[in-house]
């Protein structure tokens, strides 16, 4: 018998940990015990769970497991000791056992500082607009030390004791939202003196947010120009979406039924015929018309393909035509790709059914055959699944999406 893959006991024992820990936060607020900091119950404790350390070391995190096991087994004997009078040794005995056997890794292992935010969570919603506005804070606030690529380069990082960290990795994933917040607010330290100013005073709550926000986006531009990939998950951002004559309404309603296309077009890109694979949203470089019957789609609309003869059928259907209601939509999507606005067009997107961006077809490519999926567990894929890659790339990445979804806790990720 084998044993499951460590991600599939892993991403459960963390999100079960996440889960005690916000309900004990919950309780404690409810009964008075701890109070509220900008707008949500305050962590009371300096410490917290560790999750990103036992993802990162899957040993620690089978100690780890151990140990609430045996501490689990060793109160069920005290209960079940308190009931049954005639082996209340035997249970208390087996119970002690069980703790003096179990392992028992360092606190300092699986602990970690926390602050009263550690468990808040952003209140944007990951929206377009709120990227936007978290670009020009950054831009205004950040970019001298971070740098406009979020690499850690700007102008003043080398007057920095300690260089700002790159973007290009999974720095942002090892920390919960809430404690990426507090440094904004407060600045961080260490042993030689500050590291990061604070914005307490400068920047409110929400432009904090949003900065958090739009540094998820500048990590994924920053991990496609050093790798070709996203180094952490990344949402499909949020954002109104106008479908022919219907009513304006929120991506969001589309989460959680089906998976989602987002194609970038302009004059010499026009949009793709619909596929009931996916909702397919379209992204236009000036944002919709007011008409939503776009020059795009009147280019498109005299073409042969679209102007079929009486009584002959188009082969390939209707043309897409939900829009993204949002004219920074270009501006966001293209540094998601990490590319310019200038060469966005063209460039697909697929997002799996629980909103994740999962894999990118950069315009000017063969596709979904260059088009790698992101943010698996497995790198190697069966010579089945490959041979299917081969015939149709874009049918088996969307398989690859289905079987291989995105697990992401906060304050540590498995994906």
């Amino acid at each position: 018998m084998t044993s499951p893959p460590s991600h599939l006991w892993l991403n459960a024992l963390l999100q079960a940990l996440q889960c005690v820990q916000s309900a004990w936060l919950s309780t404690l607020y409810a009964l008075g015990v701890t109070g509220d900091s900008h707008g949500a119950p305050a962590w009371p404790w300096d410490v917290r769970i560790a999750g990103e350390n036992l993802v990162i070391d899957v040993a620690l995190a089978r100690q780890f497991g151990g140990m609430l096991a045996a501490i689990a087994f060793a109160l069920a004997c005290v209960l079940l000791a308190l009931f049954w009078r005639r082996a209340w040794r035997w249970l208390l005995a087996t119970a002690v056992g069980a703790l003096v056997l179990a392992p028992w890794p360092s606190p300092s292992l699986w602990l970690t500082a926390a602050v009263p935010t550690s468990f808040h969570t952003s209140p944007t919603g990951f929206t377009v607009q709120s990227i936007s506005r978290g670009s020009r804070v950054y831009a205004a606030q950040c970019v001298a030390c971070h740098g406009a690529d979020g690499r850690g380069e700007g102008p003043l990082a080398s007057t920095l004791h300690r260089w700002p960290p790159t973007m290009a990795s999974a720095l942002l994933s090892r920390r919960a939202d809430g404690e990426l917040f507090w440094h904004v607010l407060y600045g961080m330290r260490d042993d030689r003196g500050r590291t990061m100013p604070g914005f307490a005073g400068r920047l409110s709550d929400r432009e904090i947010w949003a900065a958090l926000d739009y540094m998820r986006v500048l990590s994924a531009s920053a991990g496609m120009a050093a790798g070709g990939s996203w180094p952490v998950p990344i949402a499909l951002p949020s954002l109104a979406v106008k479908c022919a004559n219907g009513p304006t309404r929120n991506i969001a309603a589309w989460r959680g039924n089906q998976r989602v296309r987002v194609v970038a077009v302009d004059a010499d890109h026009p949009p793709p015929f619909e596929d009931p694979r996916f909702l397919t949203l379209l992204v236009e470089r000036n944002g919709p018309s007011p008409h939503q019957a776009s020059g795009i789609r009147k280019v498109a609309a005299q073409r042969p393909e679209r102007t079929p003869k009486a009584n002959v059928t188009t082969l390939f259907g209707a043309r897409a035509d939900c829009v993204a209601d949002d004219p920074e939509a270009w501006q966001v999507f293209a540094q998601i790709a990490g590319a310019s606005p200038s060469s966005v067009a063209g460039t697909e997107w697929l997002a799996d059914r629980d909103g994740w961006l999962r894999a990118l077809a950069p315009a000017g490519r063969r596709g979904w055959a260059d088009g790698g999926l992101m943010c698996t567990t497995s790198t190697v894929l069966p010579d089945g699944a490959q041979a299917a890659l081969r015939a149709d790339p874009l049918t088996a990445t969307l398989r690859q999406m289905d079987d291989d979804p995105v697990r992401f806790v906060k304050g540590g990720f498995v994906h």
